[in-house]
Formats: structure tokens, sequence, C-alpha cells
């Protein structure tokens, strides 16, 4: 393979550069706070900081963050500030089933307001918001919510299980939205199906709708894994981030669903090629630029709560050097 600024090939720069939103606070990984800023400012500091994105912390828990990582944020206004996803919702925020996300923008915007470059304090910004929708309805209410609390923050409304996607995707780029979609979870019927996630892509790409998936994606390709990280957890069919990430991109470049539906459920890496200018699955090729482009307009990148299991994985591969 040709080689890239990071060691790698630039197609597949393009298709990880800062893809993964670092969810260790979230199951099946559970950390504790102090626990998981500290594996982030060192994964901050790795070889493959590159891929890394925002980490992801509930709403609710942002003034516990702040204690925790009160040493570990940069200091100096030429220092990258952290950033994080807040999570709003059920289980996850302040906010009452169903309701649109006020509280917890209005927690994110308190949090930004304290850690503002002229502060003095360590730099931090929360710089999206996720929360769960519970229908097409809703998302009305929640564009207003943001114009009031976090205006210049992009909300990533998850749809509920079995939703529409086309009707979501419709609704959220006339409100000013972006999607998410949950792609796994500690038990097997979290999981939708591929065809269910092709759907969802299609459905984005059409509306032009950024987004973003979570949940399961620990692994670059489709595979059978352990559920979670406990002695003889049951195993099952979890979707590869590097499935998902292509056929998006693949998407975008006008290649037609049905094409791709096998892409989602592909599990040999011989299938696979990268070069500096461009990605291919047996036969589908779409460039470097392109990639770029459907990252930043059709699938943002994906929630893990893991950074060094995809890493590892890559490197098994051997699309990473060691």
């Amino acid at each position: 393979m040709a080689g890239g600024s990071t060691g790698g090939p630039r197609a597949l720069h393009a298709l990880l550069a800062g893809a993964v939103d670092y969810a260790g606070l979230f199951p099946p990984a559970g950390l504790a706070m102090s626990h998981a800023v500290r594996r982030y400012a060192a994964d901050r500091r790795s070889a493959e900081r590159w891929m890394l994105g925002r980490f992801v912390v509930p709403a609710a828990r942002l003034e516990e963050f702040e204690a925790a990582a009160l040493d570990l944020l940069p200091a100096g206004e030429s220092d990258t500030p952290w950033r994080l996803s807040a999570v709003a919702g059920p289980g996850a925020g302040p906010d009452a089933p169903g309701s649109e996300p006020g509280e917890s923008l209005r927690r994110a915007a308190a949090f930004n307001a304290r850690h503002a470059p002229d502060t003095g304090a360590g730099r931090a910004v929360v710089d999206a918001v996720e929360w769960r929708a519970p229908d097409v309805a809703a998302l009305g209410l929640a564009a207003a919510a943001r114009a009031r609390h976090l205006p210049d923050a992009p909300l990533y409304a998850e749809l509920p299980p079995g939703a529409d996607a086309d009707a979501f995707a419709r609704a959220a780029a006339r409100a000013g939205l972006r999607l998410k979609l949950r792609t796994g979870g500690v038990t097997a019927d979290a999981f939708p199906a591929p065809d269910a996630a092709l759907e969802f892509l299609d459905a984005v790409v059409r509306q032009a709708v950024p987004s973003k998936v979570t949940a399961g994606l620990h692994h670059p390709l489709r595979g059978e894994h352990a559920l979670t990280y406990e002695p003889g957890s049951a195993r099952g069919p979890m979707f590869g981030f590097v499935n998902v990430l292509l056929a998006a991109a693949l998407l975008r470049a006008g290649h037609a669903p049905a094409a791709l539906g096998p892409l989602l459920d592909e599990r040999d890496a011989g299938a696979f090629a990268f070069t500096d200018d461009a990605a291919v699955w047996r036969g589908y090729s779409v460039d470097a630029a392109t990639i770029a482009a459907a990252r930043a307009d059709v699938l943002v990148g994906f929630g893990s709560c893991a950074f060094d299991e995809p890493v590892r994985d890559l490197r098994a591969l051997g699309w990473l050097p060691d």
C-alpha cells in the first residue's frame, strides 16, 4: 500500500480521521469517570490520535467530568481543547423521558462558559449533543431548544428502534438536526439488521443529513464477537466500523443501495483494498476526496466504548503500521 501522512494509505486516513468518539463511560466498558478521562488523555498522546474524536459524557455528569479531568485538560490558549459530546435523555441526562433536551443543552452551555479560553480553567468544549428522540414530531421542539441554549453545537437525534429512517431524515433536514443510529448493545436484540442500517445510511445520504452511529462498533469488520467484556459473555454478529463508514462513502459516491447490502455483512479483509487514491471493496471504488466529503456530510463518526481495541484490530489486519 502507498503511504500517507499517518504511515498508512490516505484513503484509509480519510475514512477514519477523527472518527472514533470515545464512550468508555458507557456499557459494555462502563469505566469510572477517573479511569475514562485518563485513558482519553493517553489516547490524545498516542500515535493514532488522528483517529480520535470526542469524549462522550452524559450531560448529567458534566460536573463530575470537570472534577475528574481538572489536571488533564489543556490550559494554554494555543492548546487544542478537549471536545465533548454530551448525551441527553432517559438514563443519560436530566431531561424527562420523551421531552426535548433543553435542560441538557443548558448544562452544556454553562459548561462551555466555565471552560472558555478567557476563564483560566482547563480548556474543553461541548461541541455536540446527542438525544434519544421519542418520535419524529419531537424533532421540531428539540431544534427550538438547541436554538435557545446551544445554537452553535450540532444536535444528534437518535432514532427509536424500528423507526422510519426516511421520515426521520426528512424531519431532521427541515429542523437542521443531525441523526444517530444505535447499531448494537449488550444483548443480541439491540443490533439492527444490516438492511435497517443500510436504509438509515441511504436516507441520510438522500436528505443530506449528517449522522453518526454508535454501539457495538469495536471491530473494523463484521464478525461474531462477545457482546460484553464479562467472562463467558454471549456472542453475536457485530457491525464493522470500516464496513459502515465505507458503505456511507460509496452511497455518497452514487452507488446503488441494493449493490451495497452485502458490504455491511462483509467479513473477508481480502475483499477490501486501500491506497492513497481510493478505497475499494469487491470492485466498488470511491476516491479519497469523496470519502472525506462523506465523513463531513453523511457519516461524521461512530461511538465506541474502546479506542485501543479498534486500533489493535486495524494493526492486526495490516491496515495500520505497528
